[in-house]
Formats: structure tokens, sequence, C-alpha cells
């Protein structure tokens, strides 16, 4: 096999030891109401933010900006990371981390724009922070709070399956 037939670059011996973690990025964007859009998959029986699986080799936040993108069909840059969220390991499923980015306040024409990819999304909403408990899972609600105070507070929350790590 010459280097053209693979990319595959043996792991250094300690590499491979290391754990493994699937990551995700997500992206908190908002109405000019302050209401946040959530997106309803349609393999899964409640809503979420837009985002989704990080892919390997690529930049967190590319992935937000390219999520965005394929979920919603716009091209929109993403803001600063609002907060990490380690997901404990669940049967069929090891550990892993969801990185929240600002997405800032859609336009009316962004708005307008939305167009989901009918194989993966349902429909969408904006909703105000405090029916977040009525369409999401509460540990994404514990996510998006928190994520939602370190907005309005400059700073970037550290979670633990949407629990404050402080």
């Amino acid at each position: 096999m010459t280097m053209d037939e693979s990319s595959a670059v043996p792991l250094d011996p300690y590499a491979a030891t290391l754990a493994r973690k699937w990551m995700a990025a997500t992206v908190l964007l908002r109405n000019a109401a302050g209401e946040v859009l959530l997106v309803d998959p349609t393999y899964k029986p409640l809503f979420e933010l837009p985002g989704g699986a990080i892919d390997e080799n690529e930049p967190p936040r590319a992935a937000a900006r390219r999520e965005v993108r394929e979920e919603l069909g716009f091209d929109r840059p993403v803001g600063r990371l609002l907060g990490m969220d380690w997901v404990p390991p669940k049967p069929g499923w090891p550990d892993g981390m969801i990185l929240l980015y600002d997405g800032g306040v859609l336009t009316d024409a962004e708005i307008t724009a939305i167009r989901l990819p009918p194989e993966e999304l349902a429909g969408w909403v904006f909703a105000a922070p405090d029916q977040l408990s009525a369409l999401l899972p509460e540990h994404m609600v514990r996510r998006v709070t928190a994520c939602l105070s370190a907005l309005e507070a400059g700073t970037v929350a550290s979670l633990e399956d949407g629990h404050p790590t402080w």
C-alpha cells in the first residue's frame, strides 16, 4: 500500500490508550423577542437546538456553522462559545461533549428563509425561556438556561448533564 492509498497514520502508542468521546456542536439562535429557536427532529420525541455531531478533524465552530446551514438552509457565522456540557454514557453510547455557540438574533429575512431537511426535521418553533420545559428534555432545559445566563453575563457555562460544575 502506498501513502496515496491510505491517509491513515498509526496512532502514537499513548494516544491509542486515550478515551474516545463523541462531540456535538449546537447553536443558540434567537428572535428579536429573545425566544430560542428549537427544531423538531423526525427521530426523537422532543425538540432540540439546531446542531449535530462534529465530524472527524472538523473544528467545533465550523461544525456549528455547517449544522445551521444543513438544518436551516442558510449560512450564518456563529459567535462565541456559551457552554460546554459533558453528557454521561448511556446504554450503547459512550460519554460525550456538547459545545453550544451563540448564533445571535435572526433577522426577519433569515427566519423567512428557514428551509428544513424533511428527512431530518419535521418543524421548528421559537420558545420563550419559560416554555422550554414543555418542549425539551430536562437536561437540555438546564443546558439552554445556563447558556442564556452565560450569554447575558459574558461568561461560559461549564456543565455536566446540564448541571453547573461550579
